[in-house]
């Protein structure tokens, strides 16, 4: 219970409170069942704005340290989004230490799936979806964009049918390469500056072998394809958790393949920092352009 604890403590400290504009209406369902794994339901809060839908779902990815948590949803804080139309839908998905990452980023197919195959019930457009998150969230959202796939037609569950792909990606520090953590062939596949979170990449990562192979597989620099959607990454420049080294090698490397890529940079921050809701806002004016066609 202790790990969990501190594990709460930090998603619920990559989550800034509310706004000024915190006064933003929106209607709240919560706890819909996307998904069942081993006895656990996997949840998703759907937040829609009160005024103008504008047809567009922003999936955000509640995740810290790939640990996730009902209490780390914050309406409030979407209300950069929920200003302009957007329909939020916060998922929840499988904690490490009982899920790894890999356990992990398939709930998050799931989810995205989910949101498609029923998003006429929210009023949202099944072809213009984005992903955001902070951190681990942010690893998540680069990864379904990197990784986002058809659906199997064959699939007895019709929402396993469905694509996870995503059409445009805007997210915070995000671990993009694992094994070129900061610097050229340095290993955090849960050792290094990653190792509080070895439970994250399970017995993989025991051996150099092991975290070779997991490493590959989870960081989303190996899957770059010029057909990638849209995505910005706002990165600190000064943070000590996820090296800035990590979105400019994105960057750099989704650019070089012909993709769309684009980092912000932030003076002196560190992993998170006061007063995201300009950034917020940079994202939103991000899905503006890639989801409505609308360029500030």
């Amino acid at each position: 219970m202790k790990n969990h604890a501190l594990l709460l403590t930090l998603l619920l400290s990559l989550v800034p409170p509310a706004f000024a504009q915190s006064d933003v209406e929106f209607k709240r369902t919560e706890d819909l069942v996307y998904g069942r794994k081993f006895g656990v339901a996997l949840t998703l809060d759907v937040i829609q704005p009160v005024k103008a839908n504008n047809g567009r779902a922003i999936i955000f990815m509640v995740s810290g340290g790939w640990f996730s948590s009902h209490e780390g949803v914050n309406p409030k804080y979407y209300a950069p989004f929920l200003d302009r139309g957007y329909t939020v839908f916060a998922v929840v998905h499988g904690s490490q230490p009982k899920f790894t990452i890999p356990e992990i980023t398939q709930d998050i197919h799931r989810a995205v799936r989910f949101i498609r195959h029923n998003a006429a019930k929210w009023g949202v457009d099944p072809d213009h979806f984005g992903i955001t998150g902070g951190s681990a969230g942010g690893h998540l959202s680069v990864t379904m964009g990197t990784q986002g796939r058809p659906g199997k037609p064959d699939a007895k569950d019709p929402i396993d049918r469905e694509s996870s792909a995503v059409q445009a990606v805007a997210c915070f520090y995000p671990p993009t390469d694992f094994l070129n953590y900061g610097a050229a062939g340095e290993d955090a596949v849960g050792v290094g500056i990653l190792k509080d979170h070895k439970a994250a990449f399970g017995p993989a990562s025991d051996t150099p072998e092991g975290r070779q192979k997991l490493g590959r597989e989870i960081s989303p620099i190996y899957f770059i394809t010029a057909q990638m959607p849209p995505t910005l990454i706002i990165h600190g420049d000064a943070d000590k958790r996820v090296p800035m080294q990590q979105a400019e090698s994105f960057v750099k490397r989704a650019t070089e393949a012909g993709a769309n890529a684009r980092l912000i940079v932030k003076p002196g921050a560190g992993h998170g920092w006061k007063g995201q809701e300009p950034d917020l806002n940079a994202m939103a004016d991000w899905f503006d352009e890639y989801l409505r066609g609308v360029k500030k």
